[in-house]
């Protein structure tokens, strides 16, 4: 392979545009009087991109240092926690039992504990369990899903609204680690991607639905079957969907079984689909890997998409307004590949960077025209399955030995920080209110000057 693939398989041209990522703003995300954020309602933050309109938050911690408050937790669990008013909401393993957990942001004390259902299964390790699909809310509920496939809607008083079994409804679940997905909530409605099916070498069923359900009902709207041809483990997914408007289209992005495909919020139908993924292809020249199943989802700007894979796999830049029917094969489609992909953690785009969070702390650096690498420097050398956000200038990341790094966004790296809590931690920072909330395995920290 030519030595130029390294950057791109394209010759592309600068963009003369901005990608500064710009939200109306509503009340979920509109900053208050002083500056802060009223709310963090879901995965990857009110802009769905990791990115806070916060100042002020500590670049240094530890147990005792700069720690507003510390709330022991019932269990173990990798969920993000979410953010609204003045109380947080996460779901947690209890021994064997899953539960959704409200803890107050003024004082740390836990408002309500929810069971929800059992049958906690650890998985990796210790690395993860059923507890890993961060909660959504929007002020007057709260939705919660695990690995087991239970899906619930509480009140924001933790009285269950409605609860079913997704595996009940569209069919068992055949999942290694357990559905870590996580659902989008949007407007009345609440999405999910079930990408799954028997990891056999001879057994060619699989299952790939894209869900629309209404949320205060938990009624279905539409079920899309998503049929691809992976096999063995690339049935699996573990990555979750998230929606992409620019003010001109809108679709869900629903990410697995060796390709990403674009969804009609209305109906579900396929808009496009960018599969070759799993080598050797115009994109990925490593032989085909029948373990290449995807964790890290999707990270987008107004105009590009940015498609993480899996393992020795590429990343992969792609261009919107060239997305329709399938781009498989389609150079046009493409802005640029990255020949490694981040896999576990979300990509971070801020304004023409790209931050790359590697599994073992190497933080790689590209640019978000291009794709030429401005660098690639350890931080921490441990096991990284968070992703990272930003806040006023600075990047913020943990590792599963509970050290949390801090990072200057820009052209040159610096580390201004490794801060220790000396807790497991996979769960990814929150920053929200003022303040910097960690989740580990034992307890929720509220960091905040």
């Amino acid at each position: 392979m030519r030595a130029s693939f390294r950057h791109s398989v394209l010759s592309v041209a600068l963009w003369c545009v901005s990608f500064h990522f710009s939200t109306v703003a509503t009340a979920e995300n509109r900053p208050d009087e002083a500056g802060k954020q009223a709310s963090w309602a879901q995965w990857r933050g009110p802009h769905g991109n990791g990115i806070a309109n916060e100042k002020g938050i500590p670049t240094r911690w530890s147990k005792t240092e700069n720690v507003r408050w510390r709330c022991p937790l019932p269990g173990q669990a990798g969920a993000t926690p979410v953010f609204w008013g003045d109380r947080l909401y996460l779901t947690s393993s209890e021994g064997s039992d899953l539960v959704a957990v409200c803890v107050s942001a003024a004082d740390g004390k836990i408002v309500w504990k929810t069971k929800i259902g059992t049958g906690n299964q650890d998985a990796r390790a210790g690395e993860g369990n059923s507890a890993s699909p961060t909660p959504c809310t929007d002020g007057k509920h709260v939705w919660v899903f695990f690995g087991t496939g239970v899906l619930a809607c509480l009140d924001m008083d933790g009285k269950e609204v409605w609860k079913f079994d997704v595996g009940e409804r569209f069919g068992a679940i055949d999942i290694q680690f357990g559905m870590t997905s996580t659902p989008v909530l949007d407007g009345d409605s609440l999405y999910l991607q079930l990408i799954h099916g028997r990891m056999k070498m001879d057994d060619n069923t699989r299952t790939g639905q894209v869900i629309k359900l209404d949320k205060a009902t938990g009624k279905t709207v539409w079920v899309h079957n998503r049929d691809t041809d992976a096999y063995f483990e690339c049935k699996h997914s573990y990555a979750s969907p998230f929606l992409y408007r620019d003010g001109k289209t809108e679709f869900l992005i629903v990410h697995g079984a060796d390709c990403t495909t674009g969804h009609d919020l209305s109906n579900g139908d396929e808009l496009w689909r960018f599969g070759n993924l799993n080598g050797p292809t115009e994109w990925n020249p490593k032989k085909k890997d029948p373990t290449f199943r995807f964790v890290a989802s999707p990270a987008f700007v107004p105009g590009r998409i940015l498609l993480p894979t899996a393992k020795e796999g590429p990343m992969v830049a792609l261009k919107v307004a060239e997305l329709k029917g399938d781009c498989s094969a389609k150079a046009s489609a493409v802005a640029w590949v990255c020949p490694r992909t981040p896999d576990v953690s979300i990509p971070l785009i801020v304004d023409d960077l790209v931050y790359v969070l590697h599994k073992d702390g190497k933080l790689q650096c590209l640019e978000l025209a291009t794709g030429k690498e401005v660098y690639m420097e350890r931080t921490h050398t441990a096991q990284h399955r968070s992703s990272p956000v930003y806040a006023d200038g600075l990047i913020y990341f943990t590792s599963n030995d509970g050290v949390g790094s801090v990072v200057k966004a820009g052209r040159q790296f610096e580390l201004l920080s490794k801060n220790e809590l000396g807790e497991a931690t996979t769960a990814s920072p929150v920053i929200v209110n003022g303040t910097l909330y960690l989740r580990s395995y034992e307890a929720l920290y509220a960091i905040a000057k």
